[in-house]
């Protein structure tokens, strides 16, 4: 097998992975394990492994006994703090190799989970959407018509009753726009499938935000320009993340608040389809804001419709993006802590039909 092969064997690797050096140093690491600490393997080599997981840990008893035994250790359900990163748990899985080296092989329990989750979260979007089809439909003509009574007995009656029908006017616009956002879920029309360079969708949401209701945050971008274009829907992408700003926005305080958008190509993420088919999604776009955080009761319902940590909000925008994004065969999730909230959107990249003979 050449060297060539090899490479591609260690990147089609879909957990992250490390090969650590005889003094504890991280020699290189795979495209998973890049990807699930936000560092890339430059930056990482080099250093000590415990500065990056601390001093004791239980990775550091794991790689010694590797080192010093045969064969692989391995443990289960460990609670993992990477770098910055919130906990998360994972199994472990540490094998000694020639020279010192040891491969350190992480599974982290979440994504098979949020990946379930995601189809779980389409499935109850699709039904919120054929009951949003059949409301708006039987809602908007009965409140036309409560309007117009409204505005006629407001043509009759003394000024000091007026208040009395503008306050039903005004219910009945405030009915009248949530309405309009359930009929976006009552579309149940595909997506469309071409080929939609994401850095213009960004582009796009993140100068309508700046003009409108993110104005007070400031932006950085980080963006990777060697991305191959995402197949998808470019006015239904362009919803999803002018959803996902303007709920980053709302979350970044008025004074010193930020909003991060940063792409990547992370290959070794496939999400299981049925009919035993899967789908590489290495197309990864994150949007992070410097808000209070969502609350930890809540987090792991935020995608489903009618959840929402905001005192005045339906419940539906991250819902609707849960849908777009599962219907674009991908997946969203979210990770948040105080002072850190991260959106994480994974698609497939485009690819050229093959033409029939």
């Amino acid at each position: 097998m050449t060297e060539t092969n090899f490479e591609a064997l260690w990147g089609a690797i879909p957990y992250p992975a490390f090969a650590i050096e005889e003094d504890n140093c991280f020699l290189t690491c795979n495209p998973a394990a890049e990807s699930f600490s936000g560092t890339s393997v430059r930056q990482m080599r080099g250093k000590q492994l415990s500065a990056i997981i601390g001093e004791g840990s239980v990775v550091q008893n794991m790689v010694e006994q590797a080192r010093k035994g045969s064969g692989s250790v391995v443990q289960h359900g460990i609670e993992l703090s990477w770098a910055d990163n919130p906990p998360r748990l994972n199994d472990l899985h540490a094998t000694g190799m020639p020279n010192g080296q040891v491969l350190l092989l992480l599974h982290p329990r979440g994504l098979a989970e949020k990946m379930d989750r995601s189809l779980t979260h389409r499935s109850a979007a699709r039904s919120v959407a054929g009951m949003a089809a059949m409301l708006a439909h039987e809602i908007r003509n009965p409140l036309a018509g409560i309007n117009g009574a409204a505005q006629l007995l407001a043509m009759s009656i003394d000024k000091d009753d007026q208040e009395l029908t503008t306050l039903i006017q005004d219910e009945i616009k405030r009915i009248g726009r949530l309405v309009e956002r359930m009929e976006q879920f009552g579309d149940l029309r595909p997506a469309q499938r071409e080929a939609v360079n994401i850095h213009d969708i960004l582009d796009r949401a993140k100068r309508a935000a700046e003009v409108g209701f993110a104005e007070h945050a400031r932006f950085i971008e980080e963006f990777d320009p060697s991305l191959p274009p995402v197949i998808g829907d470019a006015d239904q992408l362009s919803q999803v993340f002018q959803n996902l700003l303007k709920n980053a926005a709302e979350a970044a305080p008025k004074v010193g608040g930020t909003i991060t958008i940063k792409t990547a190509f992370r290959p070794g993420v496939r999400l299981q389809l049925p009919g035993q088919k899967s789908e590489s999604l290495p197309l990864e776009v994150t949007i992070t804001d410097n808000g209070a955080g969502i609350p930890q009761d809540l987090i792991n319902d935020i995608f489903d419709p009618f959840v929402s940590s905001k005192a005045t909000g339906s419940g539906l925008g991250l819902s609707l993006v849960s849908k777009i994004i599962a219907d674009h065969g991908g997946v969203v999730e979210c990770i948040s802590e105080p002072g850190k909230t991260k959106f994480k959107v994974l698609l497939p990249i485009w690819r050229e039909p093959r033409k029939e003979a």
